[in-house]
């Protein structure tokens, strides 16, 4: 991995942990309640930083949770610049990480094909 790859994920680790911190902490928006970050990719120049969460729930709660985050975009953004040591601060993007759904439904699906049955999917 290039040097600058390194960074990259260094830089996404921490932005991970800063917006955690900020979640449980200090974004007092009830509709975020709930979220789990599960990852951040940062983009090779640093200026982007696409943030993945997940939430307990169904579409209306996955929904609620991004227009929660979202409201709260520049509010983090502004409280990372205080703790990160660089010369920009990345755009903040919100993502569904959809990847827990899907281990759980293919799990299900694992299940019931262990019992002798036939999925429904």
């Amino acid at each position: 991995m290039k040097a600058a790859g390194i960074r990259a994920v260094r830089v996404g680790d921490h932005i991970q942990r800063e917006i955690a911190v900020l979640l449980m902490r200090r974004v007092r928006d009830p509709r975020v309640e709930g979220v789990t970050v599960t990852g951040v990719r940062v983009s090779a120049d640093l200026r982007m930083a696409r943030v993945f969460f997940s939430v307990m729930g169904g579409k209306e709660d996955i929904r609620r949770a991004q227009a929660g985050l979202d409201s709260a975009r520049g509010f983090i953004r502004r409280e990372m610049g205080h703790h990160l040591e660089m010369k920009y601060v990345p755009e903040i993007m919100f993502v569904h990480d959809a990847s827990l759904e899907m281990g759980r439904h293919l799990e299900q699906l694992l299940d019931e094909i262990g019992r002798g049955g036939m999925p429904d999917d």
